[in-house]
């Protein structure tokens, strides 16, 4: 259906309603998540005790198209980390973990010493489990961190007594005079099925003896009900909390059990012993892991064939809520992003930059727009009104990052892939484009309020409202690919590395056109682009502790725009010679290539950013990003000089003999490349698919996803009714896609992507997972709210630093081909052209600012020269490094000896 702009007078009062409709829902949202922190899990803020107790599975077999199933436990609320060797190693160097019960406990010993190292636990279970070993204390070790299981299934042993005499709560500092044997790091003692099988009387009371004698060193210990993160540093010169654990009697399958084992272990008197367990969870204070039953309770698969154990699955995932209890705030307050070890840890403390970012954000700037609102004309140095408003959109959405991110105020809930979530979403998508489709319409070269004045003309290639709207169903695309964790998926992944090169070919093409059409190399012009584009990927760094490379979009656009402005700079003068353009493209190609692929270069590079500005950036992540899409980007810029020339030819301005040949045979010309284009996009879906996986298809990537990127170019301009048509909705998009990609990291996803955000409002009594939808809904609203707010102030604040006198201009896309093409794929900020009252205001606003005396000579020279205000803020950033360096050696130290 396409719609005409007759309802564009409705259209600012409709903004402004749902403006404040969402500015209302934001502060509902704000005093919900505060209502459900302070109060609903007041008892449990670090989620220790949920991480413990609860929990639920997102990969039940049958309910979900991704195997292996039971990948995936989700505490209420937190993100479980899947721990690895090197974390493991990390966290418990030079440490004990003690293992204490039967054969379940035995499996969760086993199944720890499989992620230390698979291979040579294995080779030691084929070793000594066999009848005459399995039931004795075994022990693993691995870097650094030794495991040791006690054979104990009635809890009575001498070395079960030795470890809990042993145990302390709080490991204290060595002193060089210890005396007794140091505590272990953690004990886990699990069983009781032994008392049903072996017991002839009283199995419940044997059970009851054994187990109060250990939540009797549970409580004389110095220990606590786990509600605070397990590994803190504490007062008094203690370091680093230890666990003591008891894991609930196992219920079988009793369906599953042999004869023997199902006539004397019976539901009743497991029922009984949790029974019991429950009692002094509740009045004794003991710690009990009771996820552990929820992990097997009725399902059937979750059982190995004899009834008694788990799946190695299940048991994997029984060590990493151990882990996850003894490890994550450890290695959270020491270690760097991501930050996805959300359970049972609390985030690092604000560093200088990040206590001073937040001071000026949410006390400074407000102050300053109050300031500012009464008459800011008399306060010659402070910026306008507009540009204080936008300084302060820009700080709260910082803010906003910071505290849905790397706090506790939201959840945090783990991703999962689900076919039909994504199908869905992307269905829903669609048809928001579909109904918002309507015609292009060229700007008015004359005023007139007649609408019938702006008469409906043939579109150029690749105009503005076409590159919006491929930005944005592209971003659509992109953002149900991160929210749904997709990356698992092949063919989704390979859509949307397409995507991000369609990205860099746009960024190509129009940099091109624009630098060929206008000449424009200027300071003015690069810097309004660069701070444009990286504004918001510079600051989010300072305050959410990442690094620039992370938002990877924003620095590669800005790598390929200067490889452009290079390469089209460079012997300027010359440029109207095709030949000699694209000899420049073929040796900026190779320039590029040898660049990232001659070994030793970028590292040379790397360091020396790390030397002089404390720069710490991943080469070979970088690496990999830029040679994925080396030459898509060349692509675009031929294909801007090939539109440059036929439009040139069509019009009769460049009569070269190849060209005039272009124009006469152009309708064979155009006819073929639409039919080639038919041809080639199922083709490339037919070749991909034959590729194994991501990492076969990454080494194809540069060299052929130009093929199907013009492909759609090709067809999505073929005729002048498809040209002239776009969808509303995925244009608008399109021009907040810079926003939406950055921000989407903190306000949308948490963890740093690694999972979700969540309110923890809905489904707290229920099924917690069902919440879902509803977080969904209300997290994506305020997500696109602040993304549309933020690319307005970042392209305010773009303007008033290009040119402080034009601070209250609005900032728009700059278009470089004329009325109605598009200069990039990012909303590229240029000053709009002021009209005669505003270049009045303008003026006077100059003559006040410049005739003001009072104002000393580095003010002055701030509001003059650009190249002074570009090196202040060069300046401020290398200063923000300095002083939010990375932890004390000797802070590591301790750490890895603890």
């Amino acid at each position: 259906m396409i719609r005409s702009r007759n309802s564009a007078s409705r259209l600012p009062t409709l903004l402004l309603t749902l403006d404040r409709a969402f500015l209302l829902l934001f502060f509902g949202i704000v005093l919900g998540l505060h209502y459900r922190y302070h109060l609903l899990d007041a008892h449990d803020p670090y989620k220790c005790e949920a991480l413990l107790t609860r929990g639920q599975w997102l990969d039940i077999p049958g309910e979900t198209d991704i195997a292996p199933s039971f990948q995936d436990w989700q505490p209420p609320g937190c993100m479980m980390y899947d721990y690895k060797a090197m974390d493991i190693s990390t966290c418990l160097k030079s440490r004990r973990i003690v293992y204490i019960g039967d054969s379940t406990t035995r499996q969760i010993f086993w199944a720890t010493a499989k992620k230390l190292d698979a291979k040579g636990a294995k080779e030691q279970m084929t070793r000594q489990m066999t009848e005459a070993e399995k039931h004795k204390d075994q022990s693993f070790g691995k870097a650094g961190v030794a495991l040791d299981f006690i054979w104990d299934p009635f809890f009575n042993s001498s070395r079960l007594h030795q470890e809990l005499t042993s145990y302390r709560a709080v490991s204290p500092l060595p002193d060089g005079n210890q005396t007794r044997p140091e505590s272990a790091a953690m004990i886990v003692i699990g069983g009781g099925l032994w008392f049903a099988l072996h017991s002839e009387s009283a199995p419940l009371k044997n059970f009851k003896d054994s187990v109060d004698d250990i939540v009797y060193f549970m409580k004389s210990r110095d220990s606590k009900t786990l509600t605070l993160p397990s590994s803190r540093l504490a007062s008094g010169g203690r370091l680093f909390e230890n666990l003591l654990l008891l894991a609930p009697v196992q219920v079988p399958l009793y369906n599953s059990l042999s004869p023997e084992r199902s006539a004397l272990i019976t539901p009743e008197k497991v029922a009984a012993m949790n029974d019991y367990l429950q009692q002094l969870s509740e009045f004794e204070g003991a710690n009990i892991v009771w996820s552990y039953l929820l992990m097997t309770s009725e399902k059937k698969v979750a059982y190995d064939e004899m009834g008694v154990h788990a799946t190695d699955i299940i048991a994997n995932q029984k060590a990493d809520v151990l882990l996850n209890m003894r490890c994550n705030a450890k290695l959270a307050h020491f270690g760097e992003y991501p930050f996805d070890k959300t359970c049972c840890s609390n985030y690092r403390q604000l560093d200088r930059v990040q206590r001073l970012t937040l001071f000026l954000s949410i006390i400074v700037i407000p102050i300053l727009v109050l300031v500012t609102a009464k008459d800011s004309r008399r306060l010659k140095s402070l910026p306008s009104r507009k540009i204080s408003r936008a300084l302060l959109v820009l700080a709260l959405a910082i803010c906003y990052c910071f505290y849905a991110d790397r706090t506790q105020l939201f959840n945090k809930v783990q991703k999962r892939y689900n076919s039909t979530d994504f199908m869905t979403l992307s269905a829903i998508s669609l048809v928001l484009g579909l109904l918002s489709i309507r015609r292009s319409s060229s700007r008015p070269t004359l005023r007139s309020t007649s609408p019938s004045s702006q008469e409906i003309q043939d579109q150029p290639f690749l105009s503005r409202d076409q590159t919006d709207e491929w930005k944005g169903w592209m971003q659509f695309v992109i953002l149900i690919y991160h929210y749904t964790g997709a990356s698992k998926i092949l063919w989704i992944y390979v859509i949307v590395r397409l995507l991000v090169a369609s990205y860099l070919f746009m960024t190509g093409f129009g940099h091109t056109v624009f630098f060929y059409r206008k000449g424009d190399y200027s300071l003015r012009r690069c810097a309004s682009v660069l701070i444009r584009i990286n504004l918001l990927s510079c600051l989010l760094p300072y305050i959410m502790r990442t690094d620039y490379l992370f938002y990877y979009f924003a620095p590669l656009i800005t790598f390929w725009f200067t490889v452009v402005y290079i390469t089209m700079r460079l012997g300027c003068s010359r440029n109207s010679s095709s030949f000699f353009l694209i000899g420049k493209i073929i040796v900026s190609a190779s320039v590029v290539t040898a660049l990232n692929r001659v070994p030793g270069v970028l590292e040379a590079i790397f360091w020396s950013l790390k030397m002089a500005c404390q720069i710490n950036w991943n080469v070979s992540e970088w690496r990999f990003r830029n040679l994925l899409d080396v030459y898509i980007v060349y692509i675009g810029m031929i294909a801007g000089i090939l539109s440059i020339k036929i439009t040139d030819a069509k019009r009769g301005r460049d009569p070269s003999h190849g060209l005039d040949i272009v124009r006469k045979y152009f309708s064979a010309l155009r006819l073929f490349s639409i039919v080639l284009a038919v041809v080639v996009l199922p083709g490339f879906w037919f070749l991909t698919r034959r590729s194994p996986d991501k990492f076969h298809y990454n080494w194809w990537q540069p060299y052929i996803s130009f093929l199907p990127i013009l492909s759609f170019v090709v067809l999505r301009n073929c005729s002048r009714h498809i040209r002239n048509v776009h969808s509303s909705v995925f244009a608008w998009l399109g021009r907040h896609s810079l926003e939406t990609f950055t921000l989407q990291f903190h306000i949308w996803m948490a963890g740093d992507t690694k999972g979700l955000l969540s309110l923890g409002i809905f489904g707290r009594n229920t099924n917690f997972v069902n919440g879902r939808q509803q977080d969904f809904a209300l997290i994506t609203i305020i997500f696109v709210w602040v993304s549309w707010h933020v690319a307005s102030a970042t392209g305010t604040i773009t303007s008033w630093v290009i040119d402080p006198s034009e601070g209250r201009a609005d900032v728009e896309i700059e278009d470089p081909r004329g009325a109605g093409q598009e200069s990039s794929p990012l909303d590229l900020p240029q000053t709009k052209s002021p009209t005669k009252l505003e270049r009045r205001e303008l003026q006077s606003t100059r003559a006040e600012a410049y005739s003001t005396r009072s104002l000393g000579g580095l003010t002055r020279l701030l509001r003059e020269d650009l190249r002074v205000r570009l090196a202040v803020i060069l300046g401020v950033m290398w200063l923000c490094n300095v002083v939010s360096l990375p932890i004390m050696k000797d802070s590591l130290y301790l750490f890895s000896k603890y």
